[in-house]
Formats: C-alpha cells, sequence, structure tokens
C-alpha cells in the first residue's frame, strides 16, 4: 500500500493498493471481497473520531488476473454531529480482533454491524456534513440577523415618521411645556 497527497494540503488524497497471490496452476479467482479499513477524523465545527471501512466485492463469469477500482470515500450521516467536544463513539476497530466467536468475522455481520451506525463512511464524491450549532454559535448568527433586520426596519420607520410630520399626514397640536409652578391647580377653600 502507498498513500499520497496529491494536492500538497497535509492529507493523504490517495491509497494504492496492490495485492498478489502466487496461484497454482488449478487455481483461479472468480470474485473478490475486500475491506479496508480507514481512520476518519473531523476538526473543524465538531471533533469527530471513527474507524470507518470500504467494503468491496466483485465477481467474474471467467477467471481475472486483474482488478482495478476507483471511487471516493465520504461520509454519511443518519444525525447530525454535536457541537464541541469530542465525538469518539465509532473509535473502535470495525473487526474485533479480539473476539473467540466466528460471527464477528463473518463478512455479513460485519457490514451489517458497520451500517447500523449513525456515521458512515461511503464511496462517493461530494461530502455534505451537518452538526447540532452549539449555543454560542446560535447566538452569533441570530445576533447577525436581529441586527441587520433591525437596521432595515429603523430606516423605513424614520422614513415613514419624516414623511408623516413633514407633510402633516395626521393633524397634530403643538404643546408647550408647562412651567414647573404650572403643573397644579390651587383649590381656594
Amino acid at each position: 500500500t502507498r498513500e499520497e497527497d496529491r494536492n500538497q494540503d497535509g492529507k493523504m488524497d490517495m491509497l494504492h493498493f496492490k495485492l498478489e497471490l502466487p496461484l497454482q496452476s488449478t487455481e483461479h479467482v472468480l470474485g473478490v471481497q475486500l475491506i479496508l479499513t480507514f481512520s476518519y477524523q473531523l476538526h473543524r465545527m465538531s471533533t469527530f473520531v471513527m474507524q470507518s471501512m470500504a467494503f468491496f466485492q466483485s465477481s467474474f463469469a471467467v477467471p481475472g488476473s486483474q482488478l482495478y477500482v476507483n471511487g471516493d470515500l465520504r461520509l454519511q450521516q443518519k444525525q447530525p454531529l454535536s457541537y464541541g467536544g469530542l465525538d469518539v463513539r465509532y473509535n473502535v476497530s470495525v473487526i474485533n480482533g479480539t473476539s473467540p466467536f466466528a460471527r464477528d468475522y463473518d463478512l455479513t455481520h460485519i457490514v451489517a454491524a458497520y451500517q447500523e451506525r449513525n456515521e458512515n463512511v461511503i464511496c462517493d464524491s461530494l461530502t455534505v456534513c451537518t452538526y447540532l450549532p452549539g449555543f454560542w454559535e446560535m447566538i452569533k448568527f441570530a445576533w447577525i440577523q436581529y441586527v441587520s433586520i433591525l437596521l432595515i426596519f429603523l430606516w423605513v420607520f424614520e422614513r415613514i415618521k419624516r414623511f408623516v410630520f413633514q407633510n402633516q399626514v395626521v393633524t397634530t397640536i403643538p404643546v408647550t411645556a408647562m412651567p414647573q409652578g404650572e403643573l397644579y391647580k390651587e383649590h381656594l377653600s
């Protein structure tokens, strides 16, 4: 195996995997089942670490001598990731190598258990990750939206107020402020 960083971003982009099997002249390869395991990590909005796998299965009508597979791995989610903290629920090996039970090494069981996860990796191109934002992140975006709408309303209502008072749309009566001593009437008894 060999990993390659094609775009020089410090993350491996490509995995070259070559497997050669010495066969007797009477042996033929009519199918391939392959599980590759990976460590998958996210570090921006949500810190998430999991052990993932790629399962490949192919069968041939005639004996094969070479097989080429090309694809992209992407995160598949059944629920949003949590915000903040470290999520390591699935940072355990996909194949339980310490189990004494044959069922834990059965490909059908391994794939079924992997598919039951809330997050797994599938072969595809574009990936969109969803997560539940934290309180302060929600406040930050809510504040930006509130202020932008508030400024628009203040500007509109200022224009309406100017129009109403400059064009005397509403009948108004000017009132002068009364001196402090004239606030109360004196009653003569």
